[in-house]
């Protein structure tokens, strides 16, 4: 059996943030968030990962990030380009950003074999839920469907005071396994209630407090870089009909989309741990001295990636 490979998203350029935020030093040692997912990662088991980025950005992202990791970990790297659709599509005309989540890992076709994670590089998840996903991408899997894995964090963990956030606002059976999962692409804090809006704000929808969502940190068999594969060319057939500027192959979509043909199961592990991340700038302090209090009770080396 494959080791379990760790897939990093690292495309965007974060329009709300302003910047390449995944670069942004979290610490004195100009780590980044990333840096930490990866320790994290490495310290749970993963010993190759591999970052999908824009090819325009590759030089600075091997000086700041990749170079130093390498010493440790295998890296690899693949692109998300906007112009790697299948036969017979095209770009519409003024569509600048990639299309989501799903285009990104379908990147990788290429270079992953086997079991793989899946994460976004600007999120900060806690050592146990790498732990976990490890742990259940290296055992085998004895079952004629696809048995997938999602590490699920609690809706109030996940918030920012600063703005907006998307979040795949799941439902969990009683033996833990995903039911379905609906991408909210903004989710806010209002007053002491959690709710989406689909409207831009002329109506919202409560969220339950505890419910389970989706940070983007899955587990696939290599079987699911087939099933995207499929998948895209009738998803832009539907789609850039409709909204071809900004129409979105989501990664948790195409999941659903298994999961109601009976193709898939995707057992949920449930983390308690907050999430921190950079949505926006304001984020950051937050992710700064979580950091500090992280290296303070000794989670964490000044340095990480010295020997």
């Amino acid at each position: 059996m494959e080791k379990p490979v760790l897939v990093v998203m690292a495309a965007g350029m974060g329009s709300r943030y302003g910047g390449l935020k995944q670069m942004d030093p979290m610490d004195g040692e100009n780590h980044v968030i990333l840096d930490f997912s990866v320790y994290d990662a490495m310290l749970a088991g993963f010993e190759k990962v591999v970052f999908i980025i824009k090819k325009e950005n590759e030089a600075i992202f091997r000086e700041r990030i990749g170079d130093r990791m390498s010493k440790r970990i295998q890296v690899e790297y693949v692109y998300q380009e906007l112009e790697a659709l299948p036969e017979g599509y095209s770009v519409p005309e003024g569509r600048e950003k990639p299309f989501g989540t799903g285009h990104a890992v379908l990147s990788c076709k290429n270079v992953v074999n086997g079991p793989f994670a899946v994460i976004n590089a600007d999120d900060f998840y806690g050592r146990s839920a790498f732990e976990m996903i490890y742990k259940y991408l290296s055992e085998p899997k004895n079952s004629d469907i696809y048995q997938y894995v999602m590490v699920g964090y609690i809706i109030e963990n996940t918030l920012t005071e600063n703005g907006h956030v998307a979040r795949g606002v799941c439902q969990v059976d009683e033996e833990g396994r995903l039911i379905d999962i609906h991408e909210r692409t903004r989710i806010e804090k209002r007053g002491a209630e959690t709710a989406y809006t689909e409207d831009d704000g002329a109506t919202w929808t409560v969220i339950p407090k505890g419910s389970p969502v989706s940070m983007n940190m899955w587990g696939f068999e290599a079987n699911m870089l087939a099933e995207l594969e499929k998948r895209f060319p009738a998803f832009l057939e539907e789609n850039l009909k409709n909204n071809p500027l900004k129409c979105e192959f989501f990664l948790p979509s195409v999941v659903q989309q298994l999961m109601e043909e009976d193709k898939a199961q995707v057992q949920v592990l449930k983390s308690e741990d907050r999430w921190y991340g950079v949505t926006y700038k304001e984020d950051k302090e937050m992710v700064m001295q979580a950091i500090t209090d992280f290296k303070a009770k000794g989670i964490y080396p000044d340095k990480l990636w010295e020997a």
